[in-house]
């Protein structure tokens, strides 16, 4: 079991992801000093995006991939959230991922 505070360190860096921006889950990983956490950083958001107000829905893969999409109520409502946020999303891929990227360790700093 990873220990609390990962979980509260990864919902207090994604709280932080501006609307119309996406992160993956490598770069909060790298940012929390896990470089090869991604998967722990998903298993954090699946244990807590439910229950408090973490925009999850703007953490994808590291290709854009909305890999996170079945954790929702709905397989589509991930995309839905991005779209409202005026991300364009084709075949459940970040469309310009690179221009909506936002880098915690470099924003963060």
């Amino acid at each position: 079991m990873l220990p609390e505070s990962f979980f509260e360190n990864v919902n207090e860096v994604v709280k932080l992801i501006p609307k119309g921006k996406v992160t993956s889950y490598g770069a909060i990983a790298k940012y929390l000093g896990i470089k090869s956490g991604a998967r722990m950083v998903g298993w954090a958001l699946k244990a807590s995006h439910i229950h408090k107000n973490i925009p999850a829905h703007r953490v994808v893969n590291r290709s854009g991939l909305l890999t996170g999409k079945m954790r929702f109520s709905s397989p589509t409502l991930m995309q839905e959230k991005l779209e409202m946020e005026g991300i364009q999303v084709v075949d459940d891929k970040i469309k310009d991922f690179n221009l909506v990227f936002w880098d915690p360790s470099i924003e963060l700093i």
